[in-house]
């Protein structure tokens, strides 16, 4: 039998994407400021360990290990000639740990910095990177890309479009919400709303509107921006929110979210109506078991 398109599993079933990737590869050895990313050609058994330890906790999804893998953020590690080769042996691996089921997204962050005029990187430059390294992944074969963790239009707009032209068959925008305190609400940094980046990402041709990361966005929270996407906007929406809010122990960043606790908010967030969970920053294997066996149970 034919697998499915992914956009086809996720309209059957609710999805289960995988978990953070940067804490785990802290774990497996990365010192503090390394490529991470280099790791798909240095050490691509690490990065297939962790990433079969989320296939075995039940994902149907893994992003490629590719999230500041364009040559932008790679020159910062001196490592920007390894651009499409990096990207492509990603996709590889998380294929590989798949073994043959499941989706693999094509991951696609940030570039690091801010475009002109408010910084000093040019948008052709951003352009450049992003087309190099969304032909990277499509070659590569990923079943779609996914561009996470954005704040502002001017940059999702340009890596839309070069997983558009790469010729991905699925693709999907992830926006990165704080909470406003003062007002129980949430905007990005530079001030998009939730309504605003749903029909922005509709009209850019998203086939799925996401949300990831952000500051303050619990489950609780991540539920609400589900349902705002769905009411603005007529997407299948993707959710993968921290586990818990990061502190601060013996210098290093920590999310103490147990699977039990961050589980206990997924059935509220499935109600909400996404078509894709998962977990970011601070999730594990472990959080995503317990997303397994929830979502198992309410089969």
């Amino acid at each position: 039998m034919t697998k499915p398109s992914l956009l086809q599993a996720l309209k059957a079933r609710v999805l289960l994407s995988d978990g953070a990737m940067g804490t785990q590869l802290q774990q497996s050895g990365l010192e503090s400021g390394g490529c991470g990313e280099a790791w798909n050609l240095d050490h691509p058994e690490r990065v297939l360990a962790i990433q079969r330890r989320y296939v075995e906790a039940g994902s149907d999804i893994l992003l490629s290990h590719t999230f500041g893998a364009c040559r932008i953020m790679l020159n910062r590690h001196g490592e920007g000639e390894r651009t499409a080769d990096i990207n492509r042996a990603a996709v590889r691996i998380a294929r590989e740990a798949l073994a043959g089921h499941g989706y693999v997204l094509g991951d696609i962050g940030p570039f690091g910095g801010l475009m002109e005029p408010y910084g000093d990187v040019a948008a052709a430059e951003v352009e450049r990177a992003f087309k190099e390294q969304a032909r990277a992944l499509v070659e590569g074969g990923a079943d779609g890309i996914i561009v996470e963790t954005q704040t502002a239009f001017e940059e999702l707009e340009i890596a839309i479009a070069a997983a558009k032209e790469a010729g991905a068959a699925v693709v999907i925008g992830s926006i990165a919400f704080d909470k406003m305190v003062e007002e129980d609400d949430v905007r990005t940094m530079m001030g998009v709303s939730p309504e605003q980046a749903a029909l922005f990402m509709a009209e850019h041709g998203c086939d799925v509107a996401a949300l990831n990361c952000g500051t303050a966005i619990d489950m609780a929270m991540a539920a609400r921006i589900v349902a705002r996407y769905r009411a603005t906007c007529g997407l299948p929406v993707m959710a993968q929110p921290n586990a818990g809010q990061p502190v601060l122990e013996d210098m290093k960043v920590v999310y103490k979210e147990t699977p039990l606790e961050m589980g206990s908010g997924l059935p509220g967030l499935l109600a909400a109506g996404p078509r894709i969970v998962g977990g970011c920053c601070g999730s594990t294997p472990a959080h995503i078991r317990r997303f397994r066996q929830i979502l198992d149970g309410m089969a």
